[in-house]
């Protein structure tokens, strides 16, 4: 699944959202502790392993009109021990009907108790059920609800202006149950059967391709899908309603349609081409075929989430998977890249291999949130994405991981109603950021070997964390288990410090370097937590390449870098390319050597974005004064890169927010000192696109000219509040890109007429 609240336009604001909701589930943690002092808590009991479901065979008919629908199924059991009661899931249903067919023929008409506590339904029976197969059948009742989870309504508005809904699942994590009866845990899988009665004019999807249509003695279509493959309750789907289409085959003969809104299809060729891409990619990848014979994504008006993995039917927001070539802008479609890619890496990871509990969901999203950017780098060289994968998530997991708040990436889930509070940013980012770790520690080839491993041993399965690692332990026969056990069983992150170098007689060099947990408050921590860190560096002879490994897993540790490596006079860096999930702080005549490198872009752009987002981290934590990352800013006046801007923004930002409250002429010398930095990329970029400039480049014009606003900049601002008019008097049409920017820049000097032609655009 992809979070709602990562879309581009918004990402600058996702900090204070993540710190918000961290110090909400905090609030929510010590409510829960207290409550549970002044009164007992039933203690959460997961479903009895007497009765197995091995396949459901599924009607449904939802009532557009009144909301509700009718539903009846019958599932075939294994009674694997002799029992009285059954006991499954079911959740706001009215259930009519329930009887029990066992093999000799003889039928049961159980009782029938829900529990609205514990989501489930008993089913008592006179006498002890036999070992063996059984049908069981229900007839039940519900309603489309209006909470966007379950069998919901999904409210849109026709072309002529006409409210209507369609009728939309929403199942992860434990909401199937609000639609059937069933065993609604991610390890209880079976094959479902799926019949849908809808009306005539209504399109009707599901997990598998359709097998019959009919119509049936009332006139509605009888609409029968495809058995699906063994699968968890979570991840059937079905949608109703109406839907314009584009399609197309992958390298592999896999249908691939995406659903749009009627008149909208156009606006669903860029998901199609990303889709279509991306599974031939990740079936290479993983060397595991997409075992599906059809793959479609839809927008839906009402949704949750971001997205949703629905094996063969992904969900999404209309506004995370539709592309507008006239309004979209170039964050927008890149981020729609994104989660297209992240959904399709689902239907391997988490899809045909499944985590046990959701103490594992970790693992599904973390390493979803990793693999988008190998899929978007093959398919988009020219993004650039691993660059943008350090500001945009592993430096935000940084951020957030570095509070007292925090927690560790893995944390034993009872109650799966705990699954919001603490599956998060720090899960999803910090999950990522700590598998790209673990990538670049075993190395492609054999992360790519171990993934394929694993999935095959366990497809249609389900694993815990540690199959995975001994999965990628087997393929690199490196110690895989012990290093990522210290980065996800407990909170937070080292700082990794280089306290002195050392030139040795024979030409080697010792670093000595030392690690304790870093903390936004730069307060010593009590805990004395040490992790398993894998260390790289790089010299300035190539600072691309990694010249030296070693594990650090002690407190301290001299690190000797071979003379065949670095000569005397050249600096060397710690963790080349920002790829080990820890700060480095350098002494301050260590930290000097960089400066002429990053001024000459010598560096690489990760290293140049990751020596300045560490840097201000120690300042923000009390540990470096300001002026040092002020100095270093002013290195990078020449700077050209969108990524490393996009850090340099954050920084400046962030410092904006502090000196606005001083008083006296700080505030205006700061944003003067803005000024200087973007004066050189400003005019380089101008405000007009030019012809097939580059996807980053159509980017850093929007960050840039937004930052000038943000600094006052009267010739910025100027230009902003005639580009506005002519858009109004039908002269010019302001690109996606720069509406931002000049939206903001005619708000921050207009009046209330200002305010309501901005509502009228």
């Amino acid at each position: 699944m992809t979070r709602a609240k990562r879309t581009g336009p918004v990402f600058k604001f996702k900090f204070k959202q993540s710190a918000f909701k961290q110090c909400c589930r905090v609030f929510l943690i010590r409510s829960v502790t207290k409550a549970n002092m002044s009164g007992e808590k039933k203690a959460f009991r997961r479903l009895p392993k007497s009765v197995k479901p091995i396949l459901y065979d599924l009607y449904l008919k939802p009532d557009l009109e009144k909301f509700t629908f009718e539903g009846k199924e019958t599932v075939s059991i294994n009674i694997l021990e002799p029992t009285k009661e059954i006991i499954l899931h079911a959740l706001d249903l009215k259930i009519e009907e329930v009887e029990l067919k066992e093999n000799d023929g003889s039928i049961s008409k159980p009782s029938v108790t829900l529990s609205a506590e514990e989501e489930t339904v008993t089913l008592g029976f006179d006498k002890e059920l036999k070992i063996g197969e059984a049908f069981l059948k229900f007839v039940f009742i519900g309603e489309l609800n209006n909470k966007m989870k379950g069998f919901y309504r999904s409210k849109y508005v026709s072309s002529s202006g006409e409210e209507k809904y369609s009728a939309v699942t929403q199942f992860e994590a434990t909401d199937a149950r609000r639609c059937f009866p069933c065993w609604d845990e991610p390890a209880i899988k079976a094959e479902f059967d799926i019949m849908l009665s809808v009306p005539q004019i209504r399109t009707a999807l599901s997990n598998m391709p359709v097998v019959s249509d009919t119509t049936s003695e009332n006139g509605d279509r009888l609409v029968k899908f495809q058995r699906t493959p063994i699968m968890s309750t979570y991840l059937v789907a079905v949608v109703v309603g109406e839907f314009d289409y584009v399609e197309d085959k992958d390298s592999d003969g896999v249908l691939v349609r995406v659903y749009t809104p009627v008149g909208k299809s156009e606006q669903g060729k860029f998901a199609l081409e990303v889709a279509k891409c991306a599974l031939p990619y990740y079936k290479d990848y993983f060397q595991v075929a997409y075992p599906l014979p059809k793959m479609d994504l839809i927008a839906i008006a009402d949704f949750s989430s971001g997205a949703m993995e629905n094996w063969g039917l992904v969900t999404y927001r209309e506004s995370c998977l539709l592309v507008d070539p006239a309004n979209t802008s170039a964050v927008r479609k890149q981020w729609i890249a994104l989660v297209v890619g992240h959904e399709l890496a689902h239907q391997w990871f988490g899809n045909l291999v499944t985590m046990e509990w959701w103490t594992h969901l970790w693992l599904n999203e973390g390493y979803a949130s990793f693999v988008e950017f190998l899929c978007v780098e093959h398919l988009f060289p020219e993004y650039d994405i691993w660059t943008q994968f350090v500001t945009d998530t592993y430096i935000r997991a940084l951020e957030l991981d570095a509070l007292n708040s925090s927690h560790p990436i893995e944390i034993p889930v009872g109650h799966p109603s705990e699954i919001d509070e603490i599956f998060d940013d720090i899960s999803y980012n910090k999950g990522a950021s700590v598998i790209r770790m673990l990538h670049n520690f075993i190395g492609d080839q054999d992360f790519r070997q171990g993934m394929h491993l694993y999935l095959t041993k366990h497809q249609y399965n389900n694993t815990f964390t540690e199959d995975l690692w001994a999965a990628l332990e087997e393929a690199s026969n490196k110690p895989v288990k012990a290093v990522m056990s210290t980065w996800t069983l407990q909170k937070g992150f080292p700082v990794i410090t280089v306290e002195k170098e050392t030139q040795n007689s024979d030409g080697s060099r010792v670093l000595s370097v030392s690690q304790t947990k870093f903390t936004a408050n730069g307060l010593a921590d009590d805990d004395g937590l040490l992790w398993m860190v894998p260390l790289t560096f790089s010299t300035s002879r190539n600072p691309g390449i990694v010249c030296h490994k070693d594990i650090m897993s002690e407190a301290q540790k001299d690190v000797v870098i071979p003379a065949t490596v670095i000569s005397p006079n050249e600096w060397i860096k710690v963790n080349p390319s920002t790829v080990g999930y820890y700060r480095t702080r350098y002494a301050p005549e260590l930290l000097k050597k960089f400066v002429p490198s990053i001024s000459l872009k010598t560096l690489p752009p990760l290293d140049r974005l990751g020596l300045l987002d560490d840097l201000f981290a120690l300042v923000q934590a009390g540990l470096s004064s300001t002026d040092e990352v002020l100095r270093l800013m002013l290195a990078m006046t020449d700077e050209d890169n969108y990524s490393v801007w996009s850090s340099m923004s954050n920084v400046l930002g962030k410092l904006a927010i502090l000196l606005s409250n001083v008083e006296g002429e700080t505030e205006k010398l700061f944003k003067h000192y803005n000024r200087v930095l973007l004066k050189k990329i400003s005019t380089k970029l101008g405000w007009t696109p030019q012809l097939n400039e580059s996807h980053l480049e159509t980017m850093l014009r929007g960050l840039v000219m937004s930052r000038l606003v943000s600094s006052a900049d009267p010739d910025i601002i100027s230009e902003a509040k005639i580009k506005f008019s002519n858009h109004l008097n039908g002269i010019e049409t302001i690109v996606a890109d720069l509406r931002s920017p000049v939206y903001k820049a005619c708000l921050s000097t207009g009046d209330e007429t200002t305010f309501n032609q901005l509502l009228q655009v």
